[in-house]
């Protein structure tokens, strides 16, 4: 990765594409920022709106709208490009649909040569980071979601809120899909190096209680966002800017991005939100957490989930003539037959 010049590229100029370019502009994280759209015109006038704000921002990023050969040389390309669902389409379809886009995206990304991280904010992000890491050939390491980044930042705020402390001196993760079947692993959450579990006022009953409604309130609060304004972009935006710094600035920082497994956990080929050390390459490695027995009964259920959806999405776009040979098709070649016409076998490193 090159170190003198900081180019990222942005594929993708909605609400979290262009929350994200403005959290870069207002942190200088970067000296160029491509803007890329399927509406090129959109792109465009994107890229003039955050031109015109250089002269309040104290950097002086270069921001175009460009193409897919501009990231030839880019340190980092993010994915915040997808279809919306339709009425009455299923999840299914809709990824079926999305797959196809990050097809028409990865492919001519990895053709201009770029050789640097993948960083992918469409949702669900866990499955559309592991069609993107299948799509690219690269190397997991540098294949990276935005995963339970947003979720832990949610979960910081509400512990902070509730114990009256600033939320970073709050050590907590939220792990697994994001999604519904995330979970906090409690046992490992602490109050700068005081477990949680041991600050009750009024009794540990009192205090599950609690936590057990913090744990409900990240879980479900995008919905509640999008139930107010339709869309959920600020946070993301930040969370993102976040990765990216840790990143660009090697920090070897622990974050938790969506990550693929490979025996951590004892899971294998799945991509799920885990804490990670993230440096210059990516993913450096995973931080594997000392989880209860329930805990990892939790963890399992949400990769089991995340597996489910895969398979699903692998079978319904299996070729016809490979239907004779059954349901039972692994994960991985499945996602090949998905990617490919015919089958194709893909070993990670």
């Amino acid at each position: 990765m090159k170190t003198d010049k900081r180019k990222i590229v942005i594929v993708g100029t909605g609400m979290v594409g262009m929350s994200y370019a403005y959290c870069l502009l207002n942190q200088s994280v970067c000296d160029e920022l491509v803007l890329i759209d399927v509406d090129k015109k959109r792109a465009e006038g994107e890229a003039m709106d955050l031109n015109h704000g250089l002269a309040f921002a104290g950097s002086s990023m270069k921001i175009y709208a460009g193409d897919y050969e501009s990231c030839q040389d880019a340190d980092l390309v993010l994915i915040a490009a997808g279809v919306a669902q339709k009425q009455g389409e299923t999840r299914l379809d809709l990824l079926k649909r999305n797959t196809q886009v990050f097809r028409s995206i990865i492919e001519p990304v990895t053709a201009s040569g770029f050789n640097g991280i993948f960083l992918v904010a469409t949702n669900p992000v866990d499955i559309m980071t592991r069609i993107t890491c299948a799509l690219s050939g690269f190397n997991p390491r540098r294949v990276l979601g935005s995963g339970t980044a947003l979720d832990t930042a949610r979960l910081r705020y509400l512990l902070g809120e509730y114990l009256g402390v600033d939320p970073r001196n709050i050590h907590a993760y939220v792990m697994g899909e994001h999604g519904d079947s995330e979970f906090v692993p409690w046992s490992q959450a602490f109050l700068a190096t005081k477990p949680i579990l041991e600050l009750g006022k009024n009794g540990k009953n009192e205090l599950r209680s609690c936590l057990d409604h913090i744990e409900e309130e990240v879980r479900t609060a995008a919905y509640r966002i999008i139930e107010a304004k339709q869309a959920t972009y600020y946070g993301i935006g930040m969370a993102l800017t976040r990765i990216t710094k840790a990143i660009l600035g090697d920090e070897h920082s622990v974050l938790t991005v969506s990550a693929m497994l490979r025996g951590d956990y004892g899971q294998r080929d799945i991509y799920t939100g885990v804490p990670c050390i993230i440096n210059q390459n990516g993913v450096q490695r995973v931080l594997e957490l000392s989880l209860s027995e329930q805990e990892m009964e939790k963890f399992g259920k949400s990769c089991k989930t995340l597996r489910k959806v895969l398979r699903g999405l692998c079978e319904q776009s299996r070729p016809r003539h490979m239907q004779r040979f059954g349901k039972g098709i692994p994960v991985q070649y499945g996602i090949f037959m998905l990617l490919y016409r015919g089958i194709n076998i893909i070993v990670f490193p």
